[in-house]
Parts: structure tokens; C-alpha cells; sequence
């Protein structure tokens, strides 16, 4: 409950002092929000932004921001990129969850959420002097165009909008005694947050990792996980490439790991590994120590598309019944609030305030004054959206 004196409420003045940074539109919230909004607050109706990003980009009241200071290639069609952040990001982040980048590209900013690869309040190596940095590792997708972007060619020095980490597939502290990851292809970058959070507290426990790549050039990370192999005692990789001998198949794991069922499991992949590992973990009555991390959405339904509009942006778009509200309304150039974009975090709900719209999960239907995930769900014939 609020404290109040004579009227006063200590929530009413946070609300009113995060205020400027939630009109800014960063998914999720930090602790520094409050002190951002002040500052926006004492020079209304002048905002930091509008003289400080002169100085220096990074000094934002307004919105998140950071400045890619490295770019580093992992395999041929994967990269790491290394990101100072800007005023008002939280370091205190879950090894596990991912943030929000917006890139500027062609007059237009994309967005989309990739998984944390570093440990919380990581400073890098020593050429970046003690500096609070942050890594994100992106693989090229052949219908993805940020993530082509970023893997050819995205510099060194460009400034990028950032969102708050958010997620809950996470490390907890301390790590399990005995864990098991499980990952396939980019599915391994929140369990190197993971892993190299573990490594960096000295305490690696009975950990076994099985990723699996096509080839040995495709295993992003494959240097480090050896050298990690090598040095950590409690630390074992397995590497299955899927070239030579097809999918892992879970019923090796009673070879590959004889104690699975008493190791606490994190899993990240294809949407049909995942599902198979779930079925399996189920079957053996263990699916309270499975943990599972998605990066696309399944979709059981079609739309019919048409015309959205968005009532406060006054913007409309014309769509297939394969766009998304949220794809939507970006290319649109509309301010969407976005998270996890897998139905997941609930963080771009919009309320519908006009005409239908259909969940891509289960088809149902949703109607004026209906809040629904813009993330997972199309248009239906014409609709609008209340943002």
C-alpha cells in the first residue's frame, strides 16, 4: 500500500516522475527511472535530450540508448556485438534474459529482442577501461532483415535504442548443484550469459551442456566452450553435429547424461526440439525442473488481413493475415510497446477499439474493447487499435 501524509502519495510522486521516461516508450522499467524523469521533469518544457545528445548520444532522460563499441564475427552467419550503454540502464540484469535494440535503418527503426550473452555488471576486456558494457550474439535468419542487417555490415559506433532486460529464463543464484543445458543453433546465447556467469563467480557447478550445430564452423562459441571444457572441472560439452549423425535424439540421453532426470534442466532451440523435450520431461514426471526459452512464435492460425489504423498515432496500415499488430504498426513508423514478441511477457497489450482481430496461437476472435497481445495476434478484416 501507497504511504500517505496530508495527501501526499510516495507512489503518485514516482508515478508522476517516471512519467516522461514511460511516455518515451521503452519496454520495461529500471530502477533509475524515477531519477530520469526528474531530470526531465526540472528542465520542462525543455527535455535533456533536446540539448545533451549533442554532447554526448548515451545522455538520454528520454529513452535508453547505447553505442555498439564492437562488432564480432562467431561463425559465418552470426555475430557478437559489444553495447555501451547509456544513462539509465540497469546492470543488475538475470544472467538468462534478453533486451530490446532498436536500429536505425534506412530513416526507420527496427526492433527486435536478443538474449543478454554476458554476465550482469560485466566490464569487458581490458581495452575498455573498467567500462560497464553489455554483449548481444545475433545469427543472420533468411526472413530476418535487422538480423541480416546486423551480421553484414551494422558499424562500429552506432547508436542504438535500447529496452530494459526482462524475462524470466534465468540462473538463479546459486546455480543448481547438478544442471543440464540443452540448446540447438542460436539457442545457446542465454546459456552463455549463463555460463559465463558461473565461470566469472568461481563456481561452476555439475554442469552439462548439449548443444547441437550442423557443422563444426556453425557452433557459435565453439572456442570458448572447449577452453571452458578444458579449465573447469564440473564443466562438460557435448557437441552433436546434426550434418553427420541428424537431430540429437532424446533417448540418448541416458548415455550422453545417465542423471538427467536429477539435473535441473535449460533448454533453448527449434520450437520442435523444444516441444519434444517438453513431451519427454513431461512423460517422466520431471516437467517442474525443465526450463524452456522460445524465440518464435508457433502459429495454429491464419487472418484475413486489411486495414489497421492506429486511433492516437493516426496512422493506418494495410496488412496480410500474416503480419503481425506489432510489424504492423512499426512499419507504420508507430511508437508499439514490444517486449519478448513470443506472447510471452505481456508487455505490448493494446486495447481494440474497433472492428477484429485474431490470436495467430489459437485463432480466437477479439473485438472492440478486447486487450490483446499485438506480438502474436492480425487483423481480421479492418480493426483499430487504441494506441
Amino acid at each position: 500500500m501507497a504511504s500517505k501524509s496530508g495527501g501526499f502519495s510516495v507512489r503518485g510522486l514516482r508515478e508522476w516522475l517516471e512519467a516522461p521516461v514511460a511516455e518515451g516508450g521503452n519496454a520495461g522499467r529500471t530502477p533509475l527511472d524515477a531519477l530520469r524523469g526528474a531530470a526531465a521533469r526540472i528542465t520542462t518544457p525543455l527535455l535533456p535530450d533536446d540539448y545533451l545528445h549533442l554532447v554526448n548520444p548515451l545522455w538520454s532522460a528520454r529513452e535508453l540508448r547505447g553505442r555498439i563499441v564492437e562488432v564480432r564475427k562467431e561463425t559465418a552467419d552470426s555475430a557478437t556485438l559489444v553495447i555501451k550503454p547509456g544513462w539509465g540502464f540497469d546492470f543488475k540484469f538475470a544472467p538468462g534474459q534478453y533486451i530490446g535494440i532498436g536500429v536505425l535503418v534506412e530513416g526507420r527503426w527496427h526492433w527486435r529482442s536478443y538474449s543478454l550473452t554476458c554476465p550482469p555488471d560485466w566490464t569487458g576486456d581490458a581495452t575498455n577501461k573498467g567500462r560497464r558494457l553489455i554483449s548481444i550474439a545475433v545469427k543472420a535468419m533468411p526472413e530476418g532483415f535487422l538480423s541480416s542487417h546486423i551480421v553484414s555490415g551494422v558499424p562500429e559506433g552506432t547508436i542504438v535504442r535500447l529496452a530494459a532486460p526482462q524475462g524470466g529464463f534465468v540462473l538463479p543464484d546459486p546455480a543448481p548443484s547438478k544442471v543440464l543445458f540443452l540448446t540447438a543453433g542460436s539457442g545457446i546465447t542465454p546459456v552463455m550469459a549463463m555460463l559465463r556467469t558461473m565461470d566469472r563467480r568461481d563456481a561452476v557447478p555439475d554442469v552439462l551442456h548439449v548443444h547441437s550445430a550442423r557443422t563444426p564452423d556453425d557452433v557459435m562459441f565453439g572456442d570458448e566452450l572447449r577452453e571452458l571444457h578444458d579449465r573447469r572441472p564440473g564443466f562438460t560439452a557435448h557437441l552433436h553435429l546434426t550434418g553427420e549423425n541428424g537431430k540429437f535424439a532424446l533417448a540418448d540421453l541416458d548415455t550422453v547424461c545417465p542423471d538427467w532426470r536429477e539435473r535441473e534442466t535449460w533448454a533453448c532451440g527449434p520450437l520442435p526440439m523444444l516441444d519434444e523435450i517438453e513431451k519427454h520431461w513431461a512423460a517422466a514426471g520431471i516437467g517442474d525442473r525443465l526450463h524452456v526459452e522460445r524465440f518464435e512464435i508457433e502459429r495454429n492460425a491464419t487472418a484475413e488481413g486489411g486495414t489497421v489504423t492506429f486511433a492516437k498515432a493516426g496512422r493506418t496500415a494495410e496488412v496480410d493475415g500474416a503480419t503481425t499488430l506489432l510489424q504492423a504498426g512499426e512499419s507504420a513508423g508507430v511508437q508499439m510497446p514490444f517486449g519478448c514478441r513470443m506472447g510471452i511477457c505481456q508487455t505490448c497489450v493494446v486495447t481494440v477499439t474497433g472492428g477484429h482481430v485474431r490470436d495467430l496461437r489459437n485463432g480466437k476472435e477479439h473485438r472492440a474493447g478486447d486487450k490483446i497481445q499485438t506480438c502474436i495476434s492480425a487483423a481480421a478484416g479492418d480493426c483499430t487499435l487504441e494506441v
